[in-house]
This record gives structure tokens, C-alpha cells and sequence, in this order.
């Protein structure tokens, strides 16, 4: 494992090979970020995002949590939406899971890990939906398949949120992909699940704007 001496040498390093590539390198990096796609993935070290889509560091903006989920209490990663949609104006926002996912596969068993139980629960939720198709899968397949059904959960999740429905009312181009990573092999699968408008938004979670200043008519 590297000290973090070594890590800084390593950066030193980076810094004057990237100059070397591109005496421009620095300049261009720091000109405002214009990314097109919004990466939303595990935080796994093993899958770095830039990588394993051969993109240079300003064209992706990415945010990661474990097992790339898209939680709605989630003010974090609803923030990254938000400005990724509303600012930066990105098209394409990717929800990338990979296969064996370390927290997907927790979320199966029993044990007891600590505050990320409650992180997992609602991959537990997921599992329990869809158990009459993963209880008939051996360990590694079902482990798989539920990384698989994650991804999908969490581009409905996306589709649900504001920031992408008032996109679409502006008709302000933006699609929502879910995709899984192989360890095995560095491939991705696209599962095909590509959102593009509020046709895909079921009608209890299709959210409309309200007349600025008046609130709906609801006694909460």
C-alpha cells in the first residue's frame, strides 16, 4: 500500500506528465466545467468513472455512494442532481452500478454493519419486491440480478425527482440511463432503461409546479 508521501510524489509526477502531454492541460481545466453527463455511481475504488468511459477530468461530473443509490431524503445527492440539471445543464445522467457490489451483496444477509444498515435498507426494500424472482437464483446470480434491478429502481428514483420532471417541462433535453459494470472484463451493460420524458413517471409521483406565492390546496 503506498505511504502518502508516496502519493504526492505521485502527483507531482501526474501534474508534470499532463503538462508535458499538454502545455495547456492546467488552463483548460480551469475554465468553467461544461460536463454533459452526470455519472452516479458506487463508490468502490475499483470503478473509477472517468476511466471506464475514457473521458478527461472536466467531462463528467460524478457523484458516488455506495451502491449508487438515489435516495429521497438524500439531500447530497438531490443537491448533485439539482445543480448537475439546473446549472450545468448536463443531458445524460448515468446511474452506473457494477456486478458483485459489495453492498448489494450485504444487504441479503443478516449481519449488522452499523449506521450503513440503514443505507441498505432500502436495497433490502428492492430484494423484498422482487423476491419471487431472486429467491430462485444461485448466490452469485442473485447477488447480480439485484445489482441489476438497483440500477433500474434508482433511474424511476431520478425520473421522480423535480429537478428532471421541470427539465422536461422545459423541454430541456435530458435522458436518464442505467447501466452495470463488469469487474470481470471492465464492460459495460446497458440494461435499456433509458428515461427521457414524464411518460416514463408513473402518475402518483408526476410532481407540477404551483403558482409562485400559493400553496396547494392540502392540510398537512
Amino acid at each position: 500500500m503506498p505511504t502518502l508521501k508516496q502519493l504526492l510524489d505521485n502527483n507531482k509526477r501526474w501534474s508534470a506528465k499532463a503538462k508535458e502531454q499538454d502545455p495547456q492541460f492546467f488552463e483548460k481545466l480551469e475554465a468553467i466545467q461544461r460536463p454533459e453527463y452526470l455519472w452516479i455511481g458506487c463508490s468502490d475504488s475499483r470503478v473509477p468513472a472517468n476511466q471506464i468511459v475514457d473521458l478527461a477530468p472536466g467531462e463528467l461530473f460524478v457523484h458516488r455512494n455506495i451502491a449508487n443509490q438515489v435516495v429521497h431524503t438524500d439531500f447530497n445527492c438531490l443537491a448533485v442532481v439539482q445543480y448537475a440539471i439546473e446549472v450545468l445543464r448536463v443531458k445524460h445522467i448515468i446511474v452506473c452500478g457494477h456486478y458483485g457490489c459489495g453492498g448489494v451483496a450485504a444487504s441479503l444477509g443478516h449481519d449488522e454493519y452499523g449506521v450503513v444498515d440503514n443505507w441498505l435498507r432500502h436495497i433490502k426494500d428492492i430484494s423484498f419486491a422482487h423476491q419471487w424472482e431472486l429467491n430462485g437464483l444461485c448466490e452469485r446470480d442473485k447477488i447480480n440480478r439485484l445489482c441489476e434491478l438497483n440500477v433500474i429502481a434508482q433511474v424511476q428514483n431520478l425520473t421522480r425527482t423535480k429537478a428532471a420532471q421541470y427539465a422536461w417541462d422545459r423541454a430541456q433535453p435530458l435522458s436518464i440511463h442505467g447501466w452495470v459494470y463488469s469487474l470481470h472484463d471492465g464492460v459495460i451493460n446497458d440494461l435499456q432503461v433509458t428515461a427521457s420524458s414524464r411518460e416514463a413517471v408513473d402518475d402518483i409521483y408526476q410532481l407540477h409546479q404551483t403558482q409562485r406565492g400559493k400553496r396547494p390546496n392540502a392540510n398537512f
